[in-house]
């Protein structure tokens, strides 16, 4: 089985006020010195978890397409020596669609990306300057036209669920998003995160998030669109026309072993899961002093694990094989799911179990996180 990288760059030209990620402005950034951690924590990560060759690799942030192209480059010809990479490797790489990074997306695609995603966030400029994008709406298509000529596979991200979002101007920014023809969107809704300046903004009253309702009429409004359009939810906030799914994050719904480094980087790899220190700095100083920036290392009880391939797999549409995770983890089958609640949540039309396949429904999709929060067998968070 291929396995997956996730390789994160933590730097930003600008904070986005709705963003909780690991990301960073900074004046300057060493790009030799960042090649040569990057490298360092691959190698430590290889070491441990070798064996298989790469089925994705992921450059995620921040803003990874501030890395210079030689850099991509260098990091892509070290992950394919140290793993190999299986046939039709997918290389996806976040961008921000500004003029200046388009301007390096044909030498990123040379270095090997063969996937981008955009962070458009919407098509309406003054959204855009709510949610603090440095972009306006022609930049940011001017960009994705630019995306389109020089990768092989275009997704990009909308933000909506915005204050006082109206159906009828979501479906027509929808419409205009669909009809940008990119086999792929990511299409969330706008959450306020704790310690952003988002958070701080609602306490202080400059603005009301949209209430539940309206939100899950938007929700169910561009579950019906996307479908239509023959780029369907495989996830509940990622659509894509068949076999254009993210293969890299299929990995992580699935709760598949990957590697990941760089600063504040997650890893799944035998059981363990790894951290990597989330600070730049602290991240730096761990790699030069002992050769790689993990920070934690901690071993997942059976129990624990199957307990978190439940919550990640349910948020796919093809939902989860009980007893096939159930032989994967030595869990008795009836130790996974509350049956009781699973009963109650399925007369509510919230789950639908279909043969030995556990799915969250449309109807369940908008309340997800409470759905999930009753059905986890007690036992299994106990254990």
């Amino acid at each position: 089985m291929a396995r997956a990288l996730y390789i994160h760059w933590p730097f930003c030209l600008k904070k986005c006020p709705y963003c909780d990620f690991n990301s960073h402005v900074r004046d300057a950034v060493d790009h030799a010195a960042w090649q040569d951690a990057l490298v360092a924590d691959m190698r430590h990560e290889a070491a441990l978890a070798g064996g298989e060759p790469l089925g994705s690799i992921f450059f995620g942030g921040g803003t990874p397409s501030l890395m210079p192209p030689a850099l991509v480059a260098a990091l892509l010809a070290e992950a394919e020596r140290l793993w190999g990479f299986a046939e039709g490797i997918e290389i996806t790489l976040e961008a921000n669609p500004s003029s200046v990074e388009a301007a390096a997306f044909g030498g990123l695609a040379q270095a090997g990306i063969n996937r981008v995603s955009l962070g458009l966030q919407a098509l309406d400029d003054a959204a855009l300057r709510f949610l603090g994008r440095l972009h306006d709406a022609d930049e940011g298509l001017r960009a994705l036209a630019v995306a389109q000529r020089q990768f092989a596979r275009v997704s990009f991200d909308l933000i909506y669920a915005r204050p006082g979002q109206q159906p009828s101007a979501w479906e027509g920014e929808l419409a205009r998003a669909l009809a940008l023809g990119t086999g792929h969107l990511s299409l969330y809704q706008l959450t306020i995160e704790p310690n952003t300046r988002f958070a701080t903004d609602v306490r202080l009253g400059r603005f009301a998030p949209l209430e539940d309702d309206p939100a899950a009429e938007l929700f169910e409004l561009t579950r019906a669109m996307t479908a239509a359009a023959g780029l369907p939810a495989y996830e509940i906030s990622n659509h894509a026309r068949p076999g254009e799914e993210s293969r890299h994050n299929l990995t992580y719904w699935r709760y598949r072993d990957y590697c990941g480094i760089g600063p504040g980087a997650h890893g799944r790899r035998g059981g363990v899961a790894t951290q990597r220190h989330r600070k730049p700095e602290n991240w730096l100083a761990a790699v030069a002093r002992q050769g790689h920036g993990i920070a934690e290392e901690s071993a997942l009880s059976p129990p624990t694990a199957a307990a978190e391939a439940l919550l990640m797999g349910l948020r796919l549409s093809e939902g989860v094989d009980l007893p096939a995770l159930a032989r994967r983890f030595a869990i008795p089958p009836g130790r996974l799911v509350d049956a009781e609640r699973q009963e109650m949540l399925a007369r509510l039309g919230f789950l639908r179990r279909e043969g030995d396949r556990l799915r969250v429904t449309a109807r369940g999709m908008p309340v997800l996180d409470a759905i999930l929060g009753e059905l986890v067998h007690p036992g299994l968070v106990a254990a």
